[in-house]
């Protein structure tokens, strides 16, 4: 599922429902906004792999709410721990060699309609080992008050 990682790892399903109301509080305290996905970029991981990602503009409401749920889940920052802290992103895909993410990456604006939407609420998600390893929303939270 198309999906903007704000904490990880996260904590395992059974204790969403006891998070359930810190995160609510959390999230009160943000209210909904715009998110527009106009440009590809790439993150390169070593050994030539890539991964192709939109990013979303403005980022500061997506910094804002991941930094109220790590108010919640401090342990949970993995995202943060990059050199250039946390960036906010939505997967596209993965590529093999610098050649490959060369053409994608052009390829992929060119035939790309810009969308925008708001974000009203969070999902907690979670997954199964493989093979079933497919992510389920357990709760919804929404932002505001």
């Amino acid at each position: 599922m198309p999906h903007i990682t704000l904490v990880y790892p996260f904590r395992p399903r059974e204790q969403f429902a006891s998070m359930a109301e810190e995160l609510r509080r959390a999230c009160a305290g943000i209210e909904a906004f715009e998110v527009h996905l106009a440009q590809f970029r790439h993150f390169g991981h070593g050994r030539g792999r890539y991964t192709v990602w939109l990013a979303p503009e403005p980022p500061e409401g997506l910094v804002r709410l991941q930094t109220a749920l790590l108010s919640v889940v401090p342990d949970c920052d993995d995202t943060a721990q990059h050199a250039p802290g946390f960036t906010a992103h939505l997967s596209i895909g993965q590529v093999q060699g610098p050649e490959a993410v060369a053409k994608l990456r052009p390829k992929l604006q060119a035939d790309w309609q810009p969308l925008s939407f708001a974000v009203r609420e969070i999902s907690l998600i979670w997954r199964n080992p493989p093979p079933d390893d497919v992510f389920r929303v357990d709760r919804v939270i929404r932002l505001g008050r």
